[in-house]
């Protein structure tokens, strides 16, 4: 027995000079405060609590609110300091197609079509035409004849709030 005792008092003291040199180190480094907060595990939940509570109080009061500029939704824009900017706009080219109906037919089907071939669409005869811009509808129309050419008769024209609701879709 008395050498068990001894065994357990060279172990303690073993243990006690490898946490005195941790002490040494850590007062060195000047984390002194961290090595008593590790040791209590229940006092190291409540410092975490303590620092998240700061750190929201902190961001709370840096939240500024930023003013907004208030704008004229009043009529057309006044003055001439948009028309450079618009004058760019209106050169741009765009697109113009007329789509008479589509269908969708298996390429067995589409390898066998030769002059003369009929493709039956989705569009009954004397149905609008879709006016399509770069891909975008914008109106329905009917064909008419201008000078031995086709051309179309706008007969009801998509509005842009429904144009952007199509676009999102």
């Amino acid at each position: 027995m008395a050498d068990d005792n001894k065994k357990d008092e060279q172990e303690l003291s073993e243990d006690e000079k490898l946490a005195a040199e941790w002490e040494a180190a850590m007062e060195e480094s000047g984390d002194v405060e961290d090595a008593d907060i590790v040791e209590e595990s229940g006092s190291a939940e409540d410092e975490w609590a303590a620092a998240m509570a700061e750190a929201e109080a902190t961001e709370q009061d840096n939240v500024q609110t930023a003013p907004m500029e208030e704008f004229d939704h009043g009529g057309p824009a006044q003055g001439n300091d948009m028309s450079p900017d618009l004058d760019v706009i209106l050169d741009i080219p765009v697109t113009i197609s007329m789509e008479v109906g589509n269908t969708q037919i298996p390429i067995r089907n589409l390898l066998q079509l030769n002059q003369g071939s009929v493709i039956e669409l989705d569009r009954l005869a004397g149905e609008p035409l879709d006016v399509l811009v770069n891909g975008t509808l914008i109106a329905h129309g009917e064909v008419v004849m201008v000078n031995e050419k086709f051309g179309i008769r706008l007969t009801d024209v998509i509005s842009p709030g429904e144009r952007i609701k199509r676009l999102q879709k």
